[in-house]
């Protein structure tokens, strides 16, 4: 699997690995997160446009994962990262993630940041054997506390999440 920047032709592509990525969750009576619209291709054109856009595909093929990111209070923090079911199990989210944490480490970031879902296998459990940590309140920065706050907002508190990090 090659990690590579996203190519604009790719972002519909992108919509499609969220949309499957998301399926998984109707099994958890999370069907409003499966039925979760992907991110519009104007926000995944700035990601690209911004060098903040990565995909995962083998030599030739479509994109079966991806990774956006931001920067929140100088930690580099995953927007997102979505895996084709079809891609699942084989390494390669966290191929995707080292990928950033490689990159950031470079550029100086200390930090990966991300919010989650703590109950959700493949989400808070996934996340800690990997090496992030769940974050007590009092350690939230003011941008998680603002990512928080939106999340909240959007109902996603319906089920528990949490912020993680991890230390480059």
């Amino acid at each position: 699997m090659r990690i590579r920047p996203a190519i604009l032709a790719e972002l519909p592509l992108l919509q499609a690995v969220e949309r499957a990525a998301g399926e998984p969750f109707r099994a958890l009576g999370m069907a409003e997160i499966a039925d979760d619209e992907p991110p519009a291709l104007d926000l995944l054109t700035r990601y690209l446009r911004a060098g903040r856009a990565w995909v995962a595909a083998e030599a030739g093929k479509r994109p079966v994962a991806y990774l956006i990111h931001d920067t929140v209070d100088a930690a580099a923090h995953i927007e997102q990262v979505s895996v084709h079911p079809s891609a699942a199990g084989r390494g390669t989210g966290r191929a995707l993630i080292e990928h950033l944490a490689d990159r950031a480490a470079t550029e100086g970031v200390g930090a990966l940041t991300l919010t989650t879902f703590t109950d959700v296998p493949w989400n808070a459990p996934y996340y800690a054997r990997i090496g992030f940590r769940t974050l007590p309140d009092r350690e939230l920065t003011p941008g998680l506390r603002k990512i928080r706050a939106e999340e909240a907002a959007l109902g996603l508190d319906h089920w528990p999440r949490v912020c993680m990090r991890r230390e480059l």
